[in-house]
């Protein structure tokens, strides 16, 4: 039947957009430089048995999508068999009109798969199934296999300061691959004081891993640096943060000191000693990252874990998170602002998570540009619930409204599936369409080279080149 929704042109509405796409953005490499892929599956090469396995397991957005259209547990994260979890993802894809689900999955099956003759409905169900399942069997269709087809040239993980990165090591020492995969310290539960047994058992294990003795707030501070160090000789270049809000409050160091050692005895901290304690933990981290001349990433605005029933239940990340709305300018402001006036201010990057915030983070890293790096403070990508058509649309016209859209380091996956790499095609194709839509009604100049220059730039080169990594090595 041929292509009959995912076709070449999907998205680009006009001869301009097309052009940009097909001779600028489409065959530019990947560097996904924030992702949750399990390091262990890309070590081991692992091979998926079925369809459900690569594309239901652990992605929180299709379950959100299920449980809206009424299924039952037992076919999302329960014990219904592979192919009954597959059937009823089959049955809600039609349901999907209009949410970002509907594209990703057509998107996803055209690549790798190479479906793109049929929709996936109950009736094309067990078609799909099966021609994937067979594909899924193949070399080319491994882990490594997709990354590889997906023209992947780099991507960070995102990784605990406790954690081996035995499985980065691992990948780095096998010359017959040649992705760079590489972790980000993600030092949240370091500063995460909100019950005083949990964060004490990660401090011990903190302390085990880094030879420590943990006594006191400075010994503390020099496990989190010595692992920091662990991460940078394993070729970690990024830091990552999930935060509600920014973080600065005043405080003594003094004051800390005694906030770490009531925590530490079993005591519970009041408010203002959590909010102290995490605005030291966060300067802290930010010197670290400066010294060493890595980006830093802070995603904020989420609100977690809002079922408490469904969280006993299942456990973390599994589709009960939310957009949040804290006040961040005022804090956000003050806690780069002391960076910048001590002259370590990493290269940072601001994720929002509410749409509300798109041009308080814009207008935010213009503050802090310093002429001494292209886009040194960038307004991120547009990110969990805003990765889709209207989300990137409007991240990107706040960005080219109060910044310099031609200096955005572009899309990342920020995912957990091997599959999501179409999300920078998601995003190529509708910048391409957005730029070339003004190209039409003459906004901007009709110069294929010059704006094709900057789509490349924005979907590959600039992130190459900002990150510093060499990607020869």
């Amino acid at each position: 039947m041929g292509d009959i929704f995912i076709t070449e042109n999907f998205l680009l509405e006009n001869k301009s957009a097309e052009t940009l796409y097909h001779e600028f953005a489409k065959d530019a490499p990947i560097f996904d430089y924030h992702c949750h892929l399990p390091p262990k599956e890309i070590a081991d090469d692992h091979r998926f048995e079925n369809l459900t396995q690569i594309w239901l397991y652990g992605d929180h957005y299709k379950w959100r999508g299920m449980r809206a259209d009424g299924v039952e547990e037992k076919y999302i994260t329960g014990q219904a068999s592979d192919w009954e979890k597959f059937q009823k993802w089959a049955e809600v894809v039609p349901h999907t009109f209009r949410n970002p689900l509907y594209h990703w999955t057509h998107l996803e099956l055209n690549r790798p798969f190479g479906v793109s003759d049929r929709l996936l409905s109950p009736d094309t169900a067990k078609s799909i199934w099966d021609e994937c399942n067979a594909k899924l069997s193949r070399p080319e269709f491994s882990c490594r296999g997709i990354m590889k087809q997906m023209k992947v040239v780099l991507t960070c993980t995102t990784d605990d300061p406790t954690d081996s990165l035995e499985h980065h090591i691992r990948i780095a020492a096998d010359k017959t691959f040649g992705i760079k995969v590489l972790p980000t310290f993600r030092p949240d539960k370091g500063m995460a004081v909100e019950c005083s047994k949990t964060f004490n058992m990660w401090v011990d294990k903190l302390a085990a891993v880094s030879g420590i003795h943990i006594a006191d707030w400075q010994s503390y501070i020099d496990a989190i640096r010595k692992r920091h160090d662990f991460f940078h000789s394993v070729g970690g270049r990024l830091s990552d943060h999930g935060l509600e809000t920014a973080y600065a409050e005043n405080y003594t160091e003094w004051e800390i000191k005694n906030i770490f050692a009531k925590i530490r005895r079993g005591y519970e901290l009041d408010c203002l000693e959590a909010l102290k304690f995490k605005s030291a933990m966060l300067y802290e981290f930010g010197v670290m990252d400066h010294e060493k001349k890595w980006t830093q990433q802070f995603h904020i605005g989420a609100l977690r874990n809002n079922n408490t029933r469904l969280l006993g239940a299942l456990g973390p990340d599994t589709g009960f998170d939310s957009m949040g709305d804290w006040p961040v300018a005022q804090a956000l402001s003050r806690f780069l602002n002391r960076l910048d006036s001590e002259n370590k201010l990493a290269r940072t990057i601001l994720y929002n998570n509410n749409p509300k915030d798109n041009d308080v983070f814009a207008t935010m890293t213009g503050n802090f540009q310093d002429g001494t790096i292209p886009g040194k403070l960038q307004f991120g990508s547009s990110w969990w619930f805003l990765d889709q058509l209207d989300g990137m649309t409007k991240q990107i016209e706040s960005l080219s409204n109060i910044g310099l859209l031609s200096r955005f380091v572009g899309m990342i996956t920020d995912s957990r599936s091997f599959l999501s790499y179409t999300r920078h095609e998601y995003f190529r194709r509708l910048l391409c369409n957005i730029l070339g839509d003004e190209i039409e009604r003459g906004v901007l100049p009709r110069d294929m080279k010059l704006i094709g220059k900057m789509v490349r730039d924005i979907s590959y080169d600039n992130a190459a080149n900002y990150f510093g990594f060499d990607l020869n090595k």
